[in-house]
């Protein structure tokens, strides 16, 4: 056997012999036109000669482990291997056969053909006037060739794969690697850096502000100290003036008394001069003294844009308020502009707005520090801010148009414009990009209201305000729609 497969050829070739027997009209040349093996590596015909002489010692190897399993499972003589006939040795090569060779049961011939149509070997006679007649049927020797021939080709396919697997985990993922460590250093490096440069910023300017504090407490305290000496010598010499006042009315004779009236009226001048007390700005410590950009930029974009960003998941618009102009999404989260023809009149509510395009949240605000991201994307007209619980809800006049009255602060956009509205009184704002989100950030304990653009960590707009109530979330759109973002 081993004779037979030196002398093969790994490909099938049109000068391939058809045993004999062949049934006449039978296909065989389908399987038998030449497939190149080996055309996948680029060697020529030397590579092809030694990739075909692999695979004939693959193949021989695997008989002869073959060879010495039968040799155990017969009882392991050397005689009982010599005396394995031909056709039994050439069926264990094929990998089809095992053991004594197969016959047709229906006409007790040898089974040397393939059919493919029904996939299963027959005898000529099964190919000729057999059922298997008219079907695609193949020489058992030449299908066993083609399919030693595809598995060379899966062999060959799966050793490129593997190479290239190889040529992967030795060359690109070291590179891969190496790449990693320098770009984790410098991303490393460029963290620190930028820290540092922040730390240092957030250190000059709390030493600036702590001096400016420190500074302005001492002009306090002694503008105080000032006013306390000034006003104990006057009430000092109020209470003198007084007392000798009291005296000469209770011991002073009539006829002395009325001598005395220019002398107690110059007293009395000179009582009056005092003047009032009166507090002053001078006397209180000026709010400006801790006010700074830089920590007031970076204290925002902590609060929103840091772990606890965009406030609390239960913000939602109060359905009950959302003006009959304005639509409501499901999550209660998105306000839509409605067109003329799509609106509908809803039920009465007292908390609903009726003229003005405007909603309100469900959640008041009171007490710590709160923050809320809206979403405008293109929206051209909106107002985002706070007001009252008690702003006025119905009519089509200022009480119930954020911005136009003191229980509201807003901001809004309008023909391309921004502007700070509160009381009526428009603040022009100078946004230098469009921004898509906005962020609202309300301190209560230093009454603080701040405006924030999160893309470009811009702030909008900031106001110290003394809010007497709790504070909702007031939106108003008239063009698409805006989001609260979670």
């Amino acid at each position: 056997m081993s004779e037979e497969l030196v002398t093969c050829e790994l490909t099938c070739s049109d000068s391939a012999r058809e045993p004999p027997g062949a049934p006449p009209g039978s296909d065989s040349t389908n399987m038998d036109r030449e497939q190149p093996i080996f055309s996948v590596l680029s060697g020529g015909a030397k590579d092809r000669t030694t990739a075909a002489a692999a695979a004939v010692k693959a193949v021989e190897a695997v008989e002869a482990v073959k060879g010495d399993t039968a040799v155990k499972s017969s009882g392991g003589g050397g005689g009982g291997g010599a005396a394995a006939s031909p056709s039994a040795t050439s069926d264990t090569e094929s990998g089809i056969f095992s053991g004594e060779c197969e016959l047709c049961v229906e006409h007790e011939s040898e089974l040397d053909w393939f059919c493919g149509t029904e996939q299963k070997l027959i005898c000529s006679h099964c190919a000729i006037v057999g059922p298997c007649h008219g079907h695609t049927v193949t020489p058992l020797a030449t299908r066993v060739t083609a399919i030693r021939n595809e598995l060379v080709d899966v062999c060959e396919k799966m050793q490129l794969q593997a190479l290239r697997m190889e040529r992967f985990i030795d060359q690109t993922l070291i590179v891969k690697e190496q790449k990693l460590q320098a770009s984790a250093s410098r991303a490393r490096e460029q963290v620190l850096a930028q820290v540092s440069a922040a730390r240092e910023a957030l250190e000059e300017e709390e030493q600036r502000l702590l001096e400016e504090v420190q500074r302005e407490e001492e002009r306090v305290e002694q503008c105080l100290l000032t006013q306390r000496a000034h006003w104990s010598q006057a009430l000092g010499n109020l209470s003198q003036t007084r007392s000798r006042l009291v005296h000469t009315l209770t011991h002073t004779p009539d006829a002395q008394l009325v001598t005395s009236v220019q002398d107690i009226v110059e007293r009395v001048e000179e009582a009056e001069g005092v003047g009032e007390p009166c507090d002053t700005e001078q006397l209180n410590l000026s709010p400006g003294c801790s006010d700074s950009k830089l920590l007031r930029g970076l204290w925002a974009t902590a609060v929103l844009l840091g772990p606890n960003a965009y406030g609390s998941s239960c913000l939602k618009f109060d359905g009950r308020t959302v003006s009959p102009l304005l639509s409501l999404s499901e999550d209660s989260c998105t306000l839509t502009f409605l067109p003329k023809k799509t609106r509908q009149s809803p039920l009465y509510d007292p908390a609903r707005f009726d003229c003005w395009p405007n909603a309100l949240s469900s959640l008041s605000v009171s007490s710590g520090t709160h923050s809320w991201m809206v979403d405008v994307g293109q929206c051209g007209a909106f107002k985002v801010g706070v007001c009252y619980a008690s702003l006025e809800r119905k009519g089509s006049g200022n009480d119930a148009r954020l911005g136009y009255n003191t229980q509201s602060w807003v901001l809004s956009r309008y023909d391309g414009d921004y502007s700070f509205c509160h009381a009526g009184e428009k603040v022009p704002l100078q946004v230098v990009r469009t921004p898509k989100r906005i962020g609202v950030l309300l301190d209560w304990p230093s009454q603080t209201l701040l405006f924030y653009e999160p893309d470009s960590c811009t702030l909008l707009h900031c106001i110290t305000q003394h809010f007497s109530a709790p504070l909702l979330l007031a939106c108003a759109v008239t063009d698409r729609s805006i989001t609260i973002i979670h």
